[in-house]
């Protein structure tokens, strides 16, 4: 049963993951990303691994979640389409839906009688979410901070890539704020009784 529960999830990644980069609507590669995260979840509780499980799901997924949300204020995506499209797929995806749950209910209780190898833990006495925190910032943490710097420069990049300079829209200078003169900003006018200002 382990192993088709293992193969049924390896399967399921794989297709999700050439559907991310066949489908031609953005949010639906989208939600084929995000299935392909809930299958790899399942794969970590598997194999014992539930702190990966749920980081992968909460940050991950998370993630996802607010690039689908970039996805539809970026972008023109007509959803009279969809709309159109959803109760054609809504019998496809509620196998798929009832197919993933029974999946990770099989690979959580498989998980319980899994015996890793003692020899691949630093202590067989502290959970897995110690031992992990323990091998990252110790065996691995040069590996953990390249890892990291890899990811702020990919978002600095994104950020350098589609920011864009309009001239209709008005941006803050601040190096003109701070050198400004009190003549460029502020004059005084002498207004005579009974007359107004022309601004």
């Amino acid at each position: 049963m382990q192993e088709l529960v293992f193969y049924s999830f390896a399967i399921l990644i794989v297709l999700s993951a050439l559907m991310v980069v066949s489908v031609k609507n953005p949010v639906h590669a989208v939600l084929f990303l995000i299935f392909a995260f809930f299958n790899a979840a399942g794969l970590f509780i598997l194999i014992g691994a539930e702190y990966i499980a749920m980081t992968l799901v909460i940050v991950y997924v998370g993630a996802v979640m607010v690039l689908f949300l970039f996805v539809i204020m970026m972008l023109d995506v007509d959803f009279a389409v969809l709309k159109q499209g959803f109760l054609k797929t809504m019998p496809l995806v509620m196998v798929l839906g009832i197919i993933i749950f029974v999946e990770l209910f099989y690979a959580i209780n498989a998980s319980e009688n899994i015996k890793l190898n003692s020899l691949h833990l630093l202590d067989p006495n502290i959970h897995n979410t110690q031992a992990l925190g323990f091998r990252i910032y110790t065996e691995y943490f040069f590996a953990f901070q390249v890892s990291g710097l890899i990811l702020l420069v990919a978002m600095i990049g994104a950020i350098v890539l589609t920011v864009r300079h309009e001239k209709r829209v008005r941006r803050q200078n601040i190096h003109t704020q701070i050198t400004r003169k009190k003549e460029d900003t502020v004059k005084l006018v002498n207004v005579k009784v009974g007359e107004g200002v022309d601004i």
